[in-house]
């Protein structure tokens, strides 16, 4: 990935599978579910919404990007929120164009940063804290998903009713240990006694090296530790409002288009389709992300021509729109920061603004 024509190769190819899996949406549809849609069926949805509808999911979309700044100003003291804003927005565009965009991205914030003269050190410990963060929430809503359908009563099958609730409390107790480890020091300490009693168990091909870790990371998990135990509620509150808000993009578009199945089931189609985002064969899961969603309403009960058109109007605000926005927003403090000829300062810290 190092080789530059290797990566926009990797570009046009990964850009060029999600358009198509959007292009052949219907064909994927059918394949999944057994019933036909058409284009045309699905802009005869779009037409039908209004202007109001429209500006709602706007709102609500602005709202979401605004309620992740808080997640990034916890992690990075002294960050502003339009600095936070901007960095989230121009991260996001190059996430969203590249495969394996999250390392672009990544750079991206360490780039911006340090033109805003934060150390280097700190914004480690900040991208290590938001990305913990947002794994764990990935982590929560496939088990809040799984619940929430549980105790809607929607009918399954006792084994995947037992199967879901063993599934659910797996993912809570896991992300227990793992806030209890970041958290507490005691707890980071037995967790890595019970790890490396586990790597001993492994072949010794595949072992990891005794002691492999360095003065220097554990004095970034100590870094990373000060920093979840002062500001986890702004990271947890930040990133419960940006999911809540993007839940709401969801629910808007499921009534716009007719396909709405419930609490319950947005719930679960929401967190499937949180999840399938991870998939790396696509930028954030383009494509695929709608496909499945499709897929879980259809399930669910929604029309088929609903529940595609909604699925296509939650990825326009959910990825579409954030890659020209995000391309303001980089244009913009690119712009900004020539005018103003902003110099570097990596070794000095932050000063709160």
């Amino acid at each position: 990935m190092k080789n530059k024509w290797v990566q926009i190769g990797l570009s046009v190819v990964s850009l060029g599978l999600a358009t198509a899996l959007v292009v052949f949406l219907p064909q994927i549809v059918h394949a999944l579910t057994g019933k036909t849609v058409s284009w045309s069926e699905i802009g005869a949805r779009f037409a039908a919404l209004s202007w109001q509808t429209v500006a709602l999911m706007a709102v609500v979309w602005l709202a979401s990007l605004l309620a992740y700044t808080f997640v990034l100003t916890a992690s990075l003291p002294g960050l502003s929120h339009p600095q936070a804003l901007t960095l989230n927005a121009a991260g996001s565009a190059v996430s969203n164009l590249l495969p394996f965009g999250g390392a672009a991205g990544v750079a991206l914030t360490f780039a911006m940063t340090k033109g805003w003269g934060f150390p280097v050190r700190a914004v480690v410990v900040s991208t290590l804290a938001s990305g913990i963060w947002n794994t764990l929430f990935r982590f929560i809503l496939p088990a809040l998903g799984i619940v929430a359908l549980l105790a809607s009563g929607q009918e399954l099958s006792p084994t995947v009713v037992n199967a879901g609730w063993v599934g659910a409390v797996s993912i809570l107790i896991l992300v227990t240990v793992v806030a209890a480890a970041l958290y507490w020091d005691r707890a980071a300490t037995l967790l890595g006694r019970v790890l490396d009693a586990l790597a001993r168990l492994a072949p010794r091909r595949i072992r990891p090296a005794e002691h492999a870790a360095s003065g220097a990371l554990q004095r970034l998990r100590a870094d990373t530790s000060t920093i979840v135990r002062s500001r986890w509620p702004g990271l947890t509150l930040g990133m419960i409002s940006f999911l809540g808000l993007q839940w709401l993009i969801l629910v808007t578009c499921l009534h716009a288009t007719g396909a709405y199945p419930g609490l319950a089931q947005s719930i679960a189609v929401f967190a499937l389709s949180r999840v399938l985002t991870t998939a790396v064969v696509t930028p954030s899961g383009a494509g695929i992300m709608e496909a499945g969603t499709v897929g879980a309403l259809v399930f669910f009960g929604a029309p088929l021509d609903s529940a595609t058109a909604a699925a296509l109007l939650f990825g326009f605000w959910t990825y579409t729109v954030e890659i020209p926005f995000g391309g303001l927003a980089l244009g913009a403090w690119a712009l900004l920061r020539r005018r103003e000829g902003v110099v570097p300062a990596p070794d000095k810290e932050p000063v709160s603004r």
